[in-house]
Formats: structure tokens, sequence, C-alpha cells
């Protein structure tokens, strides 16, 4: 209960930080029952979530506003207001007000320049934000001003340099760490770490070690913090590289997770249904040879001779790992999986599709003993492609086997990965720069 003028020992009043520290704890028990939600109510209560929180809020304000006549003019009690108006996900006016006051008042208030850095960022006013979170690192070096910069940095509209962008994902990393640094039991500071690494991995040539500490900074965060393994962001941004590393299951996995702690959240459920959509096409389209009849398939098949390696016949040919000479071809049956080192497979393509959610392009090819296999190129360009009839070289090809289950639905297949269209050689030629994207694949965290 919040204290009235209750009288101590010495018949005085109680003071107004007796009060104010009353009405901290409530706006903090506020935050907790957000954060710890699934703590108290089960996964089937999370399309509730919002208006739940939305109810303890008006619960808080009320109490609030008890005592507002006494501390209008406190920058403490300005930002316990400000606070409780920012726990829902959506922009407040009355919060943006709230917390400009409180640090015009007291500008060292570190909290009240980072929850007005979160209203600014709400509004979509990311430089504004950048400032507040900025000024509140000026006050003192604090985890919260860190993480929220490294954030901000990341969803600043890209700059015109290349460079310049590669510089702030950079820091952004650097400034996740360190609020990791400062507090290694903070869960959201991994999870923010982890969404920093998959920035980086994907607008720095897709690092595999990069892939790496993603995945151990979401693992680190599940593990120390209970509310994070229920953070439908983490599963959500998880499964978009689950999904390109060609981890089906898992990303299938991580997006249904996410829409089940979030039901309202359309673009999780969206994400599982195109990627069980492809996932059928594709198993359809290996099955039937990308349905090309009979007689055509064999016309297609009879110009496909070891002339078509073009580039790959000669022994100055340089391999994607680096090794020079000729490649001998090799039919796609006798391919082991991973690397296949000094050979190449040549075949025909039989069909061909762009996923949605531009993770690869993807193309069936056909070889002379007529074996279908999937190819999924990495890191085109949007002009980039390659049709029915194409004759396709692989060097050295990239193989991995597909076994995936989710939820009543099976796949099985084998398919050969290709990180660039600068790889491959078609219709005997090798494919010119402008058929790689410029930036590698663009990720952006769908929520932080």
């Amino acid at each position: 209960m919040i204290k009235m003028a209750d009288v101590d020992n010495d018949g005085e009043k109680t003071t107004d930080k007796d009060d104010l520290q009353v009405l901290k704890e409530l706006v903090d028990d506020l935050y907790s029952f957000r954060d710890r939600y699934f703590e108290t109510h089960s996964v089937e209560d999370a399309g509730r979530k919002q208006n739940d929180v939305a109810q303890e809020m008006a619960k808080t304000l009320e109490r609030l506003e008890e005592k507002e006549d006494l501390y209008k003019h406190s920058a403490q009690f300005l930002l316990l207001r400000g606070r409780c108006l920012n726990v829902g996900p959506g922009f407040s006016q009355s919060a943006e007000e709230c917390l400009s006051r409180a640090v015009k008042l007291e500008p060292g208030l570190v909290e009240g320049w980072n929850t007005l850095g979160e209203q600014y960022w709400k509004k979509g006013d990311l430089t504004a934000a950048k400032t507040c979170f900025t000024g509140a690192l000026q006050q003192s070096k604090n985890k919260v001003s860190l993480r929220s910069l490294s954030m901000v940095l990341r969803q600043l509209p890209p700059e015109a340099a290349a460079q310049e962008q590669s510089k702030r994902i950079v820091e952004s990393v650097e400034l996740a760490r360190q609020a990791v640094q400062l507090d290694v039991t903070d869960g959201t500071s991994w999870y923010i770490l982890g969404n920093a690494y998959i920035s980086m991995f994907f607008t720095s040539g897709q690092k595999p070690q990069l892939s790496q500490q993603a995945l151990s900074a979401y693992a680190q965060a599940e593990k120390i913090d209970k509310a994070s393994s229920m953070n439908p962001d983490l599963h959500f941004n998880r499964a978009t590289l689950f999904q390109y590393e060609e981890m089906f299951s898992s990303a299938l996995d991580g997006y249904s997770r996410a829409a089940a702690l979030d039901p309202g959240w359309e673009d999780a459920q969206e994400r599982e249904k195109q990627l069980l959509k492809y996932l059928d096409q594709i198993t359809m389209l290996l099955e039937n040879k990308g349905k090309v009849k009979a007689r055509r398939l064999r016309n297609m098949l009879s110009s496909l001779s070891t002339s078509a390696l073009g580039p790959c016949s000669s022994p100055q040919f340089r391999s994607p790992s680096g090794r020079v000479g000729s490649l001998e071809p090799r039919l796609l049956s006798a391919l082991t999986h991973g690397h296949n080192g000094g050979v190449a497979a040549l075949g025909k393509v039989v069909f061909s599709l762009m996923s949605e959610g531009r993770m690869a392009f993807t193309f069936g090819m056909v070889d002379s003993d007529e074996t279908c296999c999937l190819v999924m190129v990495y890191n085109t360009a949007d002009s980039w492609g390659v049709l029915i009839g194409d004759t396709v070289v692989i060097p050295e090809p990239q193989v991995k086997r597909h076994s995936v289950t989710h939820k009543d639905k099976s796949y099985d297949f084998r398919s050969i990965r290709v990180d660039s269209p600068l790889l491959l050689i078609v219709n005997g030629k090798k494919q010119v720069m402008k058929s790689q994207s410029a930036a590698f694949v663009t990720y952006k965290p769908q929520s932080e």
C-alpha cells in the first residue's frame, strides 16, 4: 500500500522519499508483470498478454494519479509516470511529455533519458532516440543505454557509403558487447548482442563464426533468463538465421514458437507458412523433374557434354576452395555429402523458383543420368536467374541432405548450396559481378 502520511516513532510524517519509493516499486512490478508474464501464465494465454498489461498499467497509473498534486513538479515522479506510460508497445505523447519535463528538471536522470529514448524510437524518430541514449552514456556508462544505442545504430537508414554502414554495424556489436560485460546475467543484453551479430553476419560476407556467435548469444540469453526464452522476437530472429543456414526444421520451430508467444504477430505465422510452401513446392518439383515432359528432357540432355564444363576444363581453373587445375565431371548420384573437391556437377535446369522472403534463388538441375537435384544460390542480384534448358556447372559442389519434420509434415531431399552466383558456370560462361547482390542479404531484426 502507498503510505499516506504515516507517523513514524518520532511523531514526524514519513518523507516524500517513502512515497516515491513505494510508487517506484509499483512501476517496477508493472515491468516485471510484462517481462515475466509467462512465469505466471501459460503460453495459451499469449493472446491476452497485451490486454492484461494494459489493465495493470491503468491500475498503476491510478495509484500514481492519487499523488500527482503532491509531486507534479518532481523529476522522480514525472519519470515514474513516464515509465508507467512507456510499458505498452506503442508511442505515448503523455509519456514523452512527462519524460521531457523530468530530464529538464534533472538533467542527470539516466533512466529518464533512456525511457525518453525508447519513446522517440517508438515514435520512429531514431535520431532523437540516438541523442537520448548518447546523452545518458555521457552521464554514466550503463547497460540499457549501451544496448539501446546498439539497436538504434542498426536501424538508422542505411548510409550511402557501404563503408560507413559497415562501421556503424561494427560499432553496434561493440556497444552490445560492452552492455553484456557490465552485467553478464542480463538476458536482454545477450539477446541484443545476438541480433548485432546477425546484422554483422548478413552485411559482411556471412562469416560462419558470426553465425555461431549469434547462436551462442541467444543460447546464453535463454539459459540465464527465463523471460528471454519466452521472447517471440528472439525465436523469430534466430529462425531467420536458421533458414539461411538451411536448418529448416529449427527455422520452422522458431517461427512457430514466435507465433505462439505473440498470436497477433502476422509476420511469424507468414514466415512459417512461406517456408512450408517453399518445401512443398521444391519436393514436388524434384519428384516430377520440374514437370518437363520425358521427350523434351531427353532432347535437353542430348546436348549435355563435357564441353559444357567451359573454364572448369582448363588446367589453370581456380576453384572456390583455391585449388588450381581442371575439374572432373561427376554424376549427381556420385557426389558425397559435404565438400566435393576436384570435381564439378553438370546438368540442365528443369525448374527455377524465387523463394518468398528473398533467401535463395532455387533451381532444379538434371544430369545425364536423369538424376534431379536442388540447387540453392545465395546473394543473387534481383536481375540474376537461370532459365529452363540452361546448362549449369557447379565447381566443387557443397552437398547437403535434408530431413525436415514439422507438425504433420516431413520432407527428405538433397541439395547443393552455392554462396554466390559468381561461383557458377552458366552456358559455358562465368557470371559477371553484377549478378551478385551489392550488399549481401539485407536483414533487420524484426523487433528488439
